[in-house]
């Protein structure tokens, strides 16, 4: 096994009102795996993205990284794009080197390879009103990628797509991932969006804040659509369907 890239040990988040988001959950993620966490609304799966990203502090137990700052670089990909309506793409994707202090000529060079990763080379000068809800996802995972991140963090970024956009971004990502090999966790309702990205698939109980299944995806790269009609594909995602049904 590769080293850690992420290690929760112990993790548990009490809010005020004495909701228990997560309880006593022990995660390792080895660097370079791509890693999904699927579960019920509420189970605590964003709640363990935020923890990680240092978004929110845990009432109890340790993250640890097996990079130490500055060579960990921490990216978050949100459900919503969340694009300045005000700027056009290239400006929307230039903010985080912008907030780093990151030279204009420097800039610039990164702004353009982080859009070409995207596919959007030729809409820098496009405004968020005129994207569809496709390309406004991907210039928001432009915009995560332009620091050039070793960790990438992603809440259901393609919940809110249809179903053909959803399929064609799971494939661009997989194909970024195989080039780029970052340490990827994402959170998703989807368990066949689950299986076919991932390395392991972590099933949390409902209410719970628990992981209660941990389910290697032994299945190689790179993945396309022969994979999503094959038997292998779909006996992982029964395999995770029942947990989920058993979960608590």
């Amino acid at each position: 096994m590769k080293n850690p890239a992420i290690a929760l040990t112990q993790i548990s988040k009490v809010y005020a009102n004495g909701t228990v988001a997560v309880q006593d959950l022990d995660l390792v993620i080895p660097e370079s795996q791509f890693v999904s966490l699927v579960g019920a609304s509420g189970c605590g799966k964003s709640t363990v993205l935020r923890l990680i990203a240092g978004l929110e502090a845990s009432s109890s137990g340790s993250v640890e990284w097996g990079v130490p700052q500055p060579a960990r670089k921490l990216a978050f990909v949100f459900q919503d794009a969340a694009l300045m309506p005000w700027a056009n793409v290239r400006e929307n994707v230039h903010l985080p080197l912008k907030l780093a202090g990151v030279s204009s000529q420097d800039s610039q060079a990164l702004v353009q390879q982080a859009l070409a990763l995207v596919g959007l080379e030729g809409v820098g000068h496009i405004y968020p009103r005129e994207l569809s809800g496709g390309m406004k996802m991907r210039v928001s995972i432009a915009r995560a990628l332009v620091t050039q991140p070793n960790i990438l963090l992603m809440d259901e970024p393609f919940g809110s797509l249809d179903e053909i956009t959803r399929s064609k971004l799971n494939s661009d990502l997989l194909n970024l991932w195989e080039q780029n090999r970052w340490t990827v966790v994402f959170v998703t309702h989807s368990i066949y969006e689950a299986v076919y990205l991932s390395n392991r698939v972590l099933v949390m109980g409902a209410n719970s804040g628990r992981i209660v299944a941990d389910i290697t995806i032994d299945a190689a790269y790179p993945r396309n659509e022969e994979f999503r009609t094959s038997t292998v594909y779909n006996e992982y995602c029964r395999q995770v369907s029942r947990c989920l049904a058993t979960a608590i």
